[in-house]
């Protein structure tokens, strides 16, 4: 398995790093996609190397993908690549978890309209304007979407993001037996 996270400067540093650390935890690969690579520092100093830059990304590559909060969705919000690789997380149905202010890059790539979400209470007003389903809680599951408000919905965040993961290897599990079964 393998995820992407995508981030700027600015992250909220909890919601980029837990994420991360997490899913290597379960033995899923991690790349860590920005504008172009190199360091990337959150809003509390912490840097990470981003490992990718926006344009190398192959999303066919990758099972989950992850968008911390902070100040970094600004960032990326309105760059082509990044609602590229969000539109197809989306069409191919893999699992795609967005914190905080992350959401605000699925509305700028036009994912959200019909689906139940939420976001930090700032972003809500733009959440429902983009046809999205607002609703305030720790969590919010919708289909392969999962959504978080703030830091402090991380336990429950990653315990439905990685629902979703375990989800994802089952069925490419699956697939790969019914192939040999061929």
């Amino acid at each position: 398995m393998k995820a992407l996270i995508i981030s700027a400067d600015r992250f909220e540093d909890t919601e980029l790093l837990v994420p991360y650390y997490r899913l290597r935890e379960d033995g899923v690969d991690v790349d860590i996609a920005a504008l172009a690579r190199g360091p990337i520092t959150g809003k509390r100093g912490y840097e990470v190397t981003a490992n990718l830059g926006v344009e190398e990304v192959r999303p066919q590559d990758y099972d989950a993908l992850v968008l911390p909060g902070g100040q970094a969705p600004a960032a990326l919000r309105d760059n082509r690549g990044v609602q590229e690789i969000v539109r197809y997380f989306f069409e191919a149905g893999k699992p795609v978890a967005a914190i905080c202010h992350g959401p605000q890059i699925l509305i700028s790539a036009g994912v959200l309209k019909g689906r139940t979400a939420t976001c930090y209470r700032s972003v809500a007003g733009e959440l429902k304007a983009a046809g999205a389903y607002y609703k305030d809680a720790e969590v919010v599951v919708d289909g392969n979407l999962v959504t978080s408000r703030q830091p402090s919905d991380l336990p429950v965040f990653l315990r439905e993001t990685m629902k979703q993961l375990r989800a994802a290897r089952a069925a490419a599990s699956a697939a790969a037996n019914f192939d040999l079964a061929l």
